[in-house]
């Protein structure tokens, strides 16, 4: 039997939290469902804090002035991220110095990567920099030793981010995603039909694909 195509269209930003999580419960899903779909993913850019300066701005202060967040609600959220990244072989190492940062050249270099069919290993090595190692995801020398990292060609990042290569193709694709009512990531769009969003349980993921499977069935 031939396999369905799925694609799936990713929504995300590399300092969510839950956009990383919610890819790992995906890919959970889809490990029960390699027999049936022939998977392609494409990742597209929504910053989470888009007027962020370039110098960024203290992770716990910036929660707290954006949703008003407490000490104590940050350090149990901290917590639960922590765990939940855990169970899904991923890892979360926050600190009360950690900084949030600006990430618009990132999403230009994920646009570059994409005919080079790296935006999924580059997303999760941005997300490992981030909240792994607390790397600075603005900083063109950090972006730049990632592109490396999964195989891309560093200078040509370099230049990429320099000359801003992508900046009006990264912006356009935001205007689009917020011009269709997309206020927060994850969103997970099954075959251009079908919307997922936020970081469901496995489960939620399983039963839109097997619904996929069954409506093709039925048809």
């Amino acid at each position: 039997m031939s396999k369905l195509p799925l694609r799936i269209d990713l929504v995300s930003d590399v300092v969510c939290p839950w956009c990383v999580i919610g890819y790992l419960r995906l890919q959970r899903a889809l490990a029960d469902y390699r027999e049936q779909f022939e998977t392609s993913l494409h990742w597209h850019p929504f910053e989470l804090n888009p007027q962020m300066p370039a110098e960024g701005q203290n992770l716990r202060e910036h929660l707290a002035e954006k949703y008003g967040t407490t000490p104590q609600q940050s350090i149990d959220a901290r917590q639960r991220l922590t765990d939940l990244g855990a169970d899904l072989g991923f890892t979360f190492d926050y600190s009360d110095d950690m900084r949030m940062y600006n990430t618009f050249d990132a999403h230009q270099l994920l646009h570059w990567a994409h005919p080079y069919e790296k935006q999924t290993e580059l997303s999760l090595r941005l997300f490992e920099d981030f909240f792994g190692q607390r790397k600075d995801v603005s900083n063109r020398d950090v972006l730049a030793d990632a592109a490396q990292a999964v195989g891309l060609n560093r200078d040509e990042a370099l230049q990429v981010l320099e000359a801003q290569a992508y900046a009006q193709e990264v912006r356009a694709q935001e205007q689009q995603i917020m011009a269709q009512g997309v206020q927060g990531v994850p969103l997970f769009i099954f075959n251009r039909e079908y919307g997922i969003s936020g970081a469901q349980e496995v489960e939620t993921f399983k039963q839109q694909l097997q619904q996929i499977i069954d409506e093709q069935d039925a048809g």
